[in-house]
């Protein structure tokens, strides 16, 4: 700070430049406080909820990966289909043939040409309600404990228990059969 000092002694400033006021500068004070701490306000895209330990907070869900919903709410309003896709941290699930958004694909080499690709993209997990193939009925989801002792999910309005084996093994392997065909596609 010495050395900033001396080089504006230096200068070739008259005593009356800047009308008329004389070129002062501030005393060489060490502050006492730690390093400033910027924080700048991020947009709510731009970060995940954290919590302290700084992992991302995810979010429970009525739903699960090979459910059958129906949407009740947006403009795919009524549609069935099954989910494919969960993300946790931000409540959100992508359903199978629902809000469907166009996507351009550009060219990656000279012969292969450019394409319109429809993708389905996420909604909210509010925005869908769990469905029954059977009596074609959307119904709230409810908790309880079998004779076993195992805890199971039922749709509230007809009874039908969700949760099964059978039911999460094929959706985990259809889940991996898709996977599989996409990276053999790329």
């Amino acid at each position: 700070m010495a050395a900033l000092q001396s080089s504006f002694t230096g200068l070739s400033i008259s005593s009356t430049s800047f009308f008329g006021q004389r070129l002062s500068l501030p005393p060489l004070v060490k502050s006492t406080e730690g390093p400033c701490l910027i924080q700048a306000k991020l947009k709510r895209w731009e970060r995940k909820e954290c919590k302290p330990n700084s992992l991302p907070v995810l979010h429970k869900m009525h739903v699960k990966l090979g459910d059958t919903v129906k949407v009740i709410s947006g403009h795919d309003k009524g549609k069935v289909g099954e989910i494919t896709e969960i993300i946790k941290h931000n409540s959100k699930v992508v359903v199978k043939d629902v809000n469907l958004k166009t996507k351009h694909v550009k060219s990656r080499s000279e012969d292969e040409p450019g394409q319109i690709v429809k993708i389905e993209a996420p909604i909210h997990s509010s925005n869908v309600m769990l469905y029954s193939k059977e009596q074609k009925v959307a119904s709230r989801v409810g908790h309880k404990t079998l004779d076993n002792g195992k805890r199971v999910r039922y749709l509230i309005k007809t009874g039908e228990i969700i949760d099964s084996a059978e039911n999460w093994k094929k959706a985990v392997k259809e889940k991996e059969k898709t996977t599989e065909a996409v990276a053999a596609a790329s």
